[in-house]
């Protein structure tokens, strides 16, 4: 359960969730502080506690520590969440208490500056089935006259308690080689995670874990905090000399300014929090869970087996080649077709096309639906390709509306993909947009939508608007309009996220679709790491992954199609090679592996996630020297929401002589229960394979993976 109270004598709040507590004071000069995050405290205790103050007036951080939203102002010397620029080129802010109030799980502090028309609340919600807290801020020009600049509108800062040390935890990593997982100490001073490219980006993702570099995936405290947001975003971490440690976050990035005018409002996204005492496993799965339940549109949904045609044809689609594909597909035992890029328009490679929204007559002389007719003929859901967000110079859209791009006057138009970007913080564009999108579904059997979005901003300027910077967050703003839109119309749509590959994963783009396209990197082996990263916040149930040709058109790597199925089967399976080249026995086979998938999918997509050897173990801990090798041992473990039944993946890139796969043991079994191998018949019990482990009927040489599926006797 969740209860937010509130202690009128100290004028202390206390949010409680299932398993943490959080609690804020007012201080006596009305600064909203922060008293506690971490095990659960009864109102009487919260309010007992006492601020945590700076000794020295001249200490680093300032007289005033830990509040809750930092401003410019005072003995103030730490990052200010809160920036803004008054008409007369005042940057202080004095807050004074307004009021408060509490309806159900929602808590909001309201602040007014004691001289100038500024008011910001600040909001908290807390979920009874959650302990992850969601915490954004509204301000509001409450005067007649005189706008005032934003310079920083962070969402909140989260503080952690005074550690012996601090470890921070997050992703780097560039296209196709996103959500690469890296844990350091974190450096005295400003850590400043950030994307400064219009969308999350494929090099960093706008989350971060703490702990004082002791936590492991089953012990210690961790605090983490992600960020609701899909386009230009900003972390930074504050490490003081005194060793504290505080996080602050929000969208935009340095230099972008917003202007609000008299009676105008502006609502920062949620910067969600999520505290443990239990490890990296808790971490994983209390966010994994949030998503579910209170950020997905469809959590309830299995993901579809989808097929999709664009490693096998690239732009050179036409109804023949798809239907080809489409009846191979289904054989397999595809439940979804989607046709990518190259369907529209001159669109014969990357250089034009893009904006043109309507079949290519040559590749498509009777529309799309007889090709749309025979996928569902076959049994299979139809979805397609789009970018709509991005324009070619060589198109009818930007000859008839060169205005439409983000550019400068006087300036190139930098292309990058031979393309630009449309601003969706024009309502004319977003009204163009959502109108051929509309028509396109209204007009065909289409049930899903691969969403692209292929370049980051450049020339970011829109001239003749009086606040042209605005475009960074109202271009995000209008992406989600049309998404709310299209979804709130055609109820059977569901959407895949793709930017580039993983450039547009958080859960700001999640509360609108179903699936996340993780990285353009299909190759089984790298995607091992990718998938691990990922998975730190994100569920398997959002993360689409594809079994494709070898050798990879990446890295031109020769993998097994049994160990490329085994990779993929571990999120939501998705076939994207070119079958009408595979073998008669590779048909064979694949079609064995989706029929298992199937069988396991509700563990994988909705159970609890344990990453039993971790791709770092797997290399460190299996005897590669300086842990730089891809051979050892990595495996995962999923849960079924019952417990009755378990699936572990294990895969081995490269075998090495004198080191076998060491053991693995299994997590949240019941040691008292019995377990069965599915595929042997061969039974368990359950503390000896909590305790001791298995080890996976790996089979000789490289690349080799097993599935290990268990079910509960007794």
């Amino acid at each position: 359960m969740s209860v937010i109270s509130f202690d009128a004598t100290s004028r202390t709040w206390l949010l409680t969730t299932p398993r943490t507590s959080y609690a804020i004071r007012l201080g006596p000069d009305d600064t909203p502080r922060h008293l506690h995050w971490g095990p659960p405290l009864t109102l009487a205790q919260a309010a007992s506690l006492e601020l945590d103050e700076p000794r020295e007036l001249n200490d680093s951080i300032g007289l005033l520590a830990g509040e809750e939203l930092p401003v410019d102002g005072r003995i103030r010397f730490s990052v200010p969440s809160l920036q803004v620029r008054f008409a007369d080129g005042t940057r202080s802010i004095e807050w004074a208490y307004r009021d408060h109030r509490i309806d159900g799980d929602e808590l909001a502090i309201r602040l007014q500056d004691r001289h100038y028309p500024l008011e910001g609340t600040l909001h908290y919600r807390v979920y009874p089935d959650s302990d992850v807290i969601e915490r954004w801020l509204t301000l509001r020009h409450t005067g007649d006259r005189d706008p005032f600049v934003l310079l920083r509108a962070d969402s909140a800062q989260w503080t952690l308690p005074v550690l012996d040390d601090y470890r921070l935890s997050h992703v780097t990593g560039h296209w196709s080689g996103e959500s690469q997982l890296h844990r350091a100490t974190a450096a005295h001073g400003e850590t400043v995670f950030t994307s400064r490219r219009g969308v999350s980006s494929h090099h960093a993702n706008p989350w971060v874990m703490v702990d004082a570099g002791e936590a492991t995936d089953t012990a210690g405290e961790v605090w983490s905090a992600a960020l609701a947001w899909s386009g230009s975003w900003r972390i930074t971490v504050s490490r003081a000399q005194v060793n504290r440690l505080a996080v602050t976050g929000g969208f935009g990035h340095d230099a972008i300014t917003w202007r609000l005018g008299p009676g105008q409002e502006l609502t920062t996204p949620a910067f969600a929090g999520l505290y443990t005492a239990d490890g990296f496993d808790a971490v994983r799965q209390g966010w994994h869970a949030y998503i579910a339940g209170h950020v997905l549109p469809q959590p309830r949904e299995l993901r579809p087996v989808l097929y999709n045609s664009w490693e096998a044809t690239g732009f050179d689609v036409n109804e023949e080649n798809q239907i080809r594909l489409a009846r191979v597909a289904a054989e397999l035992g595809a439940e979804l077709f989607v046709m990518d890029d190259g369907w529209f328009g001159a669109r014969k490679d990357d250089h034009a096309g893009l904006g043109d929204w309507t079949p290519n007559p040559q590749r498509f002389p009777r529309g799309l639906g007889p090709l749309i007719a025979e996928v569902r003929r076959l049994g299979m859901a139809f979805g397609i390709w789009v970018e709509p967000e991005m324009v070619n110079p060589d198109s009818d859209l930007y000859r008839a509306h060169p205005d439409w791009v983000l550019h400068y006057p006087h300036r190139e138009r930098t292309t990058i993909r031979n393309q630009l970007v449309l601003n969706f913080a024009r309502p004319d564009v977003r009204a163009w947009a959502h109108g051929w999108l509309d028509r396109l579904l209204r007009e065909n059997d289409i049930e899903f939508l691969k969403w692209d979005m292929n370049r980051p901003f450049t020339e970011a300027g829109w001239p003749g608007e009086d606040d042209p910077d605005r475009l960074w967050i109202d271009h995000v703003r209008g992406v989600y309009s049309i998404m709310d839109r299209l979804r709130a119309d055609h109820p059977r749509l569901r959407i895949e996220s793709c930017c580039g590959g993983g450039g547009r994963v958080d859960l700001g783009i999640l509360r609108r679709t179903d699936e996340t396209w993780p990285s353009d990197n299909t190759d089984a082996v790298d995607r091992i790491a990718i998938q691990y990263g990922y998975s730190q916040i994100y569920p398997a149930r959002t993360m689409a992954a594809w079994v494709t040709d070898s050798p990879n058109w990446l890295n031109g790597r020769v993998v097994p199609l049994r160990f490329r199925f085994h990779v993929a089967m571990s999120g939501v399976l998705g076939l994207g090679g070119n079958l009408t080249e595979w073998s008669r026995d590779e048909l064979a086979e694949a079609a064995e592996l989706v029929a298992q998938y199937k069988r396991i999918r509700p563990m994988v997509q909705h159970g609890t996630q344990y990453w039993l050897r971790s791709p770092a173990a797997a290399t460190a801990g299996d005897g590669w020297p300086g842990g730089t090798a891809p051979g050892g041992l990595t495996a995962v473990q999923y849960l079924a929401p019952d417990g009755a039944e378990t699936v572990v993946f294990a895969w081995r890139p490269a075998a090495r002589f004198g080191h076998p796969p060491p053991p693995v043991r299994l997590r949240g079994l019941d040691p008292a229960a019995t377990y069965r191998d599915v595929d042997s018949g061969r039974e368990y019990p359950g503390v000896a394979l909590t305790a001791r482990g298995i080890r996976p009927a790996l089979p000789a040489g490289d690349y080799a993976s097993a599935v290990l599926h268990l079910t509960r006797t007794a």
